[in-house]
């Protein structure tokens, strides 16, 4: 068959509009448990990026309908008005209706288990009403330079390293290609009602495909593949099996890969019961098919819709990643977990250091430096260590240890980078990371007997200047809310954290002082068993957070990351383009959840908070919005904004804080950690002078993004 591009009638307005990817929050991500290496978002109710090869990859932009009826046309996108369900919280099979005055379009989307396809299954109910697909590529991670075109009944595209195919069961009527806001399919139905182009080819630009569908009922295969042939035969071979038993096949394969959470459930009220489930569901979908072990932090880009970010979230974070990595070990996915680390393992830096982030074949995004994604990913070693579940990797963790303890040792205590990727200092969470680390790793014989001597001497040193570094006293905070004192956000650098001033980013160079500038990072101290739950300081530090970055939605605490946060949308409600105005963060509400549950406080509002923040299709977002309700732009009290949904990071630590509950102590407690605090003392001889203030970073902070 020939399917090169007809030349005959090239589309005007080369090259289209700049190119953007589709709104960060999603209602579902798609994959199957099988060979296939394809994953398809759902956001505003139809298909959005798909990725493909890997979850680092992104293909498409989207793949929505337009509805065309004898004097109107609409698209259910922008209509807005549409339900998700589905049968099985832990199966990403959902049925997706629209609804509007003239008509009810339903959606069923399933990825091929055998194949790089993804399958939606279509039906139209309106009188004399039409279904018109219109498909946006953006190959190879981007949209700038794509060639869209029609052959042999097939929607091709392609960038001369990637191709894809949109091929209908029930065949197209009419179809047309054209450059995205001057030729396209949406733009000819606004200017005349109904479809009038005809053009057979857009060659290199920001480019989209047009086909009015034969029948109102039908499926659609979107296939991908290296070159148009492959990308066209995978498609019509999934439509030859038929919708019924690939969506059979693709539940069934679900469905006998768990869930795992009926000991988690069975400690928490009934209704986190399908959440809990979804998490679990939302961390499998997330692991990399083609570069097992990988797990990226979300499909998805923050506020997709307005730039093309060519990371997003669809990136390995060390730290999201282990955060990921603990919730598996709370599931009981022993081997999940293990792949995860022989991935981390295999990125690890000469000096034992991870970079910040990376794609899943392990090419490098942002390089910065942030010291608890060195010492996070030990601790996952150590917890399978303490689990007898480190298996084969036991050498390979005692190697990844050594070096990984000997950079924190030569680096630290100051992180170029705090774990919001925004200040340099001395954070509390990545200390308390750093010295749980230091003291898993002596305590577990990953050391040689001089090292972990060294280790172990190091943690004591710098779990004794944890208040000198990162608590205030007789502030006017304290003061003000009668508190002895407090744990900080962030040491600034050269001084005790009781004196200097911080840049709070993404907010034009403002600046808070460091004794006043609050955050959850130190409930890590607890979480890690450094400090007792009823400590005074701790108490205190509580107090403050839940006065000063708590807000209540309908009864529902959430937390912002530190007051005056820059990291949101504008109160307009429009998106963040380098500054705006920080949101609330379900993954804060349980954290601070955990502490609640060791404290022997009501847990349940905080749960209630979490389970009631999804978006339509339960997936966790990154932030919830907590201005003014603006409908306009999608934005309600107590859900979603356009940052990221789901972020795995959030699934993750729903699960853990159900596992915390069941277990009555947080997933991060370690018995090697427990025993290190309870022998050891302040040594005579000390790496580190802890009176002293820290030192500078070897090397200077690099800012990356905004988390």
């Amino acid at each position: 068959m020939d399917y090169e591009p007809d030349l005959a009638r090239p589309a005007p307005g080369h090259p289209g509009l700049p190119p953007t990817w589709s709104p960060g929050a999603k209602d579902l991500v798609v994959t199957a448990i099988g060979s296939s290496q394809i994953w398809a978002t759902i956001g505003q109710g139809i298909v959005q990026e798909v990725f493909w090869p890997s979850a680092g990859r992104p293909q498409v932009r989207d793949l929505g309908f337009l509805v065309v009826g004898p004097d109107f046309w609409s698209e259910p996108k922008a209509v807005g008005d549409y339900q998700v369900t589905a049968e099985d919280p832990f199966v990403p099979a959902a049925r997706i209706v629209h609804h509007h005055p003239r008509y009810t379009l339903t959606l069923e989307v399933v990825v091929d288990p055998e194949r790089d396809v993804v399958l939606i299954h279509h039906e139209l109910q309106g009188i004399d009403c039409r279904l018109i697909v219109l498909i946006s590529p953006h190959l190879s991670g981007s949209g700038a330079n794509d060639t869209a075109w029609f052959a042999e009944g097939a929607l091709l595209a392609g960038d001369g390293e990637q191709a894809m195919a949109v091929v209908s069961d029930q065949g197209f009527s009419q179809t047309s290609v054209g450059f995205v806001g001057t030729s396209d399919g949406w733009q000819d139905l606004n200017t005349h009602g109904d479809l009038r182009w005809d053009y057979t080819v857009a060659a290199g630009g920001n480019v989209a495909m047009t086909g009015a569908l034969v029948a109102p009922s039908g499926t659609l295969a979107l296939g991908l593949a290296t070159n148009p042939q492959g990308a066209v035969s995978l498609a019509r071979a999934s439509l030859v099996d038929g919708w019924s038993t690939i969506s059979d096949r693709f539940v069934a394969g679900w469905r006998a890969h768990g869930p795992n959470t009926a000991s988690l459930a069975a400690a928490c009220p009934p209704w986190v019961a399908a959440a809990l489930a979804t998490s679990e569901m939302v961390l499998s979908a997330h692991q990399d098919h083609t570069f097992p072990g990988a797990i990226v932090a979300s499909l998805a880009s923050p506020w997709g819709d307005s730039r093309e970010d060519r990371g997003g979230y669809h990136l390995v974070w060390p730290r999201d990643a282990v955060e990921s990595g603990l919730a598996l070990v709370a599931l009981g996915r022993f081997e999940d977990a293990r792949r995860l680390l022989a991935h981390l393992m295999s990125n690890q830096q000469p000096d034992g250091h991870w970079r910040q982030n990376w794609f899943s074949d392990g090419s490098p995004y942002w390089t910065g430096i942030q010291l608890d994604e060195t010492a996070l990913p030990v601790l996952l070693a150590a917890k399978l260590a303490e689990a007898g579940e480190l298996a084969s990797l036991l050498q390979p963790a005692r190697e990844m240890a050594q070096r990984a303890c000997a950079f924190l040792a030569a680096a630290g205590p100051v992180s170029p980078q705090d774990r919001w990727e925004e200040n340099s200092g001395i954070s509390p969470f990545t200390l308390a990371t750093c010295i749980a680390a230091l003291a898993a790793a002596s305590e577990l014989s990953f050391l040689e007997p001089e090292q972990a001597a060294s280790a172990a001497a190091l943690a004591v040193d710098w779990d004794h200047a944890v208040e000198q570094w990162a608590y205030a006293t007789a502030t006017e905070l304290d003061a003000a809310h009668g508190t002895a004192g407090h744990y900080i956000r962030l040491g600034a650098l050269g001084s005790p954290g009781n004196r200097g001033r911080i840049v709070v980013r993404n907010r034009d160079g403002d600046q808070i002082e460091a004794n006043e500038f609050l955050g959850l990072e130190f409930l890590a101290l607890v979480r890690f068993g450094l400090r007792q739950v009823s400590d005074p300081r701790i108490v205190d530090t509580v107090r403050l957070v839940d006065a000063l970055l708590r807000v209540e939605l309908d009864g529902r605490p959430y937390y912002h990351r530190y007051q005056d946060d820059g990291y949101g949308e504008h109160d307009d409600g429009a998106p963040f383009d380098g500054t705006g105005v920080g949101r609330v963060w379900p993954l804060l509400t349980a954290e601070r959840a955990v502490y609640a549950s060791v404290a022997g406080e009501d847990v349940d509002p905080y749960l209630r908070a979490i389970v009631d923040s999804v978006t339509a299709g339960g997936m966790i977002p990154e932030q919830v919005w907590n201005g003014a309700d603006l409908p306009d732009h999608r934005l309600s009290p107590g859900k979603p904004t356009g940052s990221a949904a789901p972020l795995v990071w959030a699934h993750a630590e729903l699960i853990k804080l159900a596992a915390a509950v069941r277990d009555g102590c947080p997933i991060e407690r370690l018995a090697c950690i427990d025993a290190h605090v309870a022998r050891c003392r302040p040594s005579a001889s000390i790496a580190r002078d802890p009176n002293s203030a820290p030192s500078e970073p070897s090397g200077p902070a690099r800012q990356g993004g905004p988390r």
